[in-house]
């Protein structure tokens, strides 16, 4: 038996190497198509429960808006108004006589920089219902009240520090005065991490 290769228009190829060489190439391209693709299914499925979630959430605020829109209609009547205002009153009452002076000056201590000291303390309810305390501290230098509102922000008990207002002292060598408001949480959970 005899057969006829003409090597000059068919070259020989090994096509055992090809497959070597690019085959694992492209099966692992492959394997790499196969898990990006289950994970995008996957991310649309729970962006998906997060839609129905959100919806769900949406839904109920809905209802609590409407419920709160009702209980407003029925506070606002005249026959109401009086007990509201009374309730409001002694809610607000209750609220600055709950407020406890020893709890401000301790946590006030941990965020105080040495070189600074209270020079008036005074708090407030705002629009809120939320404790606003307004200082005037004095120090050596402006640095000191900067100093004094970073920690405020990192502590767990004062929200929103501000420096207010900033001047020289009335009496020679009285250095800076400064006026700081924050807004006081008494009772605020643990912050992670700092």
């Amino acid at each position: 038996m005899r057969l006829d290769i003409n090597l000059a228009t068919r070259p020989y190829e090994d096509a055992r190497e090809f497959w070597l060489r690019w085959g694992l190439g492209v099966g692992l391209l492959g394997l790499l198509t196969l898990v990006l693709l289950g994970w995008a299914v996957q991310g649309w499925i729970n962006a998906g429960r997060d839609r129905q979630t959100i919806a769900r959430l949406q839904q109920q605020i809905t209802e609590r808006d409407k419920e709160r829109a009702l209980d407003q209609a029925e506070l606002d009547k005249a026959a109401n108004r009086s007990t509201r205002i009374q309730s409001q009153f002694l809610n607000g009452l209750i609220q600055r006589k709950s407020f406890s002076w020893t709890r401000v000056f301790e946590d006030l201590e941990r965020v105080m920089p040495p070189n600074l000291h209270v020079v008036s303390l005074r708090p407030e309810l705002n629009d809120q219902n939320q404790m606003e305390l307004d200082m005037k501290v004095a120090g050596d230098t402006r640095s000191a009240a900067v100093e004094l509102v970073h920690r405020m922000e990192g502590s767990k008990h004062f929200q929103g520090a501000q420096l207010v207002e900033e001047g020289q002292g009335t009496e020679p060598g009285a250095g800076v005065v400064a006026s700081v408001v924050s807004i006081y949480i008494p009772d605020a959970p643990e912050r992670s991490g700092k």
